[in-house]
């Protein structure tokens, strides 16, 4: 038997060898095509992730309880569907809802008439600016001693607010039922130095505001704020001895700053406090007390 020569051998291990490169040479070419190794992103677009939902608003609001803060507290639901939040916050007094929003702590209040903001503005150098207009709050007369304003007796003590804005406005509802007379010149500015005539010689006592439904025992009648006056569990269409008519000029405002007075969620806020709904929930929920008075 003839022996094979070596030189076949060699020829076969060659072959056998440059077959298992190729193999591998395969493999590394369908792993780096994507065969069993880990797909890149690389060249290609990712998929757009959802739009987040549109962001919450928060909005701090300053305002006296009645009805003030029932109203906005009406409307809360309505506008956090739209996406703000009213945080409603309660004051007893007219000063500080205006500091606190001067200085950004509040985004608006609610709470004040226009002739009250414009006498704030020029005592402190503000520039608080009117929103929308809401309603009016008659301006009555209160006393827990007489039931008729016929009762009175010369020489009684009357209360009104001791702030120019609400002074003047009683002083006013005092002239206008025969109780004083005024110097017309004064207009709405009116101080107790303007009282032209006192034949009846009336003391006329300043207090702050918001007591004045507290001092009823200790004079003879208050003119009172009507918010102070629901608070006081006051009707003013029953309890008032006389009150100012529906037409008052004092129509009460959403009152911001120059800097947020457009801002969408402030906008939102003033067209949530001046539709049907909040026209139908004053007239029946105050009875008079309180009118709609829009962009008034």
């Amino acid at each position: 038997m003839r022996k094979k020569s070596p030189f076949w051998f060699v020829l076969l291990a060659l072959a056998l060898m440059l077959a298992a490169c190729g193999n591998n040479g395969g493999n590394a070419g369908n792993n780096a095509s994507g065969g069993n190794a880990a797909p890149t992103n690389e060249g290609t677009e990712a998929s757009p992730s959802p739009s987040p939902a549109a962001e919450e608003v928060t909005l701090k609001i300053g305002a006296t309880p009645k009805p003030h803060a029932e109203i906005l507290n009406f409307i809360a639901p309505a506008l956090k569907e739209q996406g703000v939040i009213l945080e409603v916050m309660e004051f007893t007094d007219y000063v500080q809802p205006n500091v606190q929003l001067y200085e950004k702590q509040l985004d608006a209040n609610f709470f004040q008439h226009v002739p009250y903001l414009d006498q704030f503005n020029a005592d402190k150098g503000y520039d608080l600016v009117r929103a929308a207009g809401v309603h009016v709050e008659p301006f009555g007369v209160y006393s827990s001693k007489i039931k008729a304003i016929e009762e009175l007796k010369d020489g009684a003590k009357i209360a009104i607010p001791n702030d120019p804005s609400n002074g003047g406005r009683a002083l006013i509802l005092l002239a206008q039922n025969g109780l004083i007379e005024l110097d017309e010149a004064a207009g709405v500015d009116v101080t107790v130095a303007d009282i032209k005539a006192n034949p009846r010689e009336f003391e006329i006592v300043e207090l702050e505001a918001a007591t004045l439904p507290r001092v009823l025992d200790e004079v003879d009648i208050a003119a009172i704020n009507t918010n102070y006056a629901l608070e006081a569990d006051l009707n003013p269409m029953e309890d008032a001895l006389f009150i100012e008519n529906a037409d008052s000029p004092y129509v009460n405002i959403l009152v911001t700053r120059p800097d947020n007075k457009e801002d969408a969620a402030i906008q939102k806020l003033v067209a949530a406090l001046q539709t049907p709904e909040v026209e139908t929930f004053i007239k029946d929920t105050y009875k008079g007390a309180v009118v709609p008075a829009f962009d008034k």
